[in-house]
């Protein structure tokens, strides 16, 4: 078996920010898997927040053994960008090779498309009105948040969009005071849901605090390995497959929180049209979707997915799976 990486670069529309920095490209390490003339391929994002750098997920899969499967995969690398690559690139090799999609190989039902949200930058208030209001055919807004003024951006995409959903996502900026203040107006605002809005690792404050809004765990669940430590103080968790290691996880994460009671969110990273294929299935049925990704993007792969009035679509079997 053959493991090659390429790093790629994806112009953005528009400059990205979040209450940790801006951006204006999305950087990609793309896994391809060869053997016997059959090639699959995956992509992660390195994610600095988690320690992750181009280098250190490279060097992880380009330290893997010549052998090895899904299965002594999950064995081999932690969950993260690194197993999430090879992990997707494994599951479409192994459609290629039997010749089906990796829906049946799963043993899941054929997917369709779903709304996804639509994610507004972080900006001046009315900044954010006018991309809110750009945007207000869109059913389903995020916006990103985390700052100590963030009431007067609220109510703004509010203004801007009227008629939108609107889910929240604060990136583990907010302090319990601060939250404390904005749940009854989140809830005043129309907004369904609120993304981690306190830091990972000094949220047991959650744990007494009305939540008038469900609150979704994002930077403080990766894999099932997390989800006893949420007990009490999510009502959602947010599955993305660069936390998880991939598809193999994902799946078994989803089926986990929704036995435990969890509603279920998939989000991703900004990444290309082949990022979010795997994440397609995972997001069947799901609560919230935050697959967005391509649409942040100037440029794309090559059969990018589709984006429409139903939501995102799943992915040809040309692009992955």
């Amino acid at each position: 078996m053959q493991i090659e990486t390429t790093r790629d670069v994806f112009k953005l529309a528009q400059v990205f920010t979040i209450s940790r920095g801006s951006r204006t490209e999305a950087k990609v390490l793309t896994v391809r898997i060869a053997d016997g003339g059959v090639q699959g391929w995956g992509e992660c994002v390195p994610y600095a927040r988690y320690g992750e750098t181009m280098e250190s997920v490279e060097a992880e899969i380009m330290g893997l053994p010549e052998e090895f499967d899904r299965v002594s995969l999950m064995d081999l690398l932690p969950a993260g960008a690194a197993r999430n690559a090879v992990d997707c690139a494994l599951w479409d090799f192994e459609a290629k090779q039997a010749g089906k999609r990796v829906w049946q190989l799963a043993g899941l039902s054929k997917p369709g498309p779903e709304i996804t949200a639509y994610t507004l930058s972080l900006d001046t208030p009315s900044k954010m009105q006018a991309q809110a209001a750009k945007h207000s055919f869109r059913p389903l807004l995020k916006i990103k948040l985390g700052t100590p003024d963030d009431m007067a951006r609220l109510e703004a995409v509010r203004a801007g969009a009227p008629e939108a959903t609107i889910i929240v996502d604060a990136n583990e900026g907010w302090s319990p005071e601060v939250y404390t203040d904005l749940a009854p107006h989140l809830l005043r605002l129309g907004v369904a849901l609120v993304e981690q809005p306190l830091p990972a690792g000094q949220d047991d404050a959650l744990i007494d605090m009305q939540r008038p809004v469900p609150v979704c765990a994002d930077e403080s669940c990766h894999d099932r390995a997390s989800l006893a430590g949420l007990r009490g103080k999510y009502d959602v968790i947010n599955i993305k497959l660069d936390k998880t290691g991939g598809l193999t996880e994902a799946l078994k994460l989803r089926d986990a929180a929704v036995a435990e009671g969890y509603g279920v969110m998939v989000g991703c990273m900004v990444g290309s049209s082949l990022a979010m294929a795997p994440a397609t299935l995972v997001a069947q049925g799901a609560m919230i979707v935050d697959l967005d990704g391509p649409l942040l993007l100037a440029e794309d792969r090559d059969t990018p997915l589709t984006f429409d009035s139903l939501g995102v679509h799943p992915p040809q079997a040309t692009l992955w799976g």
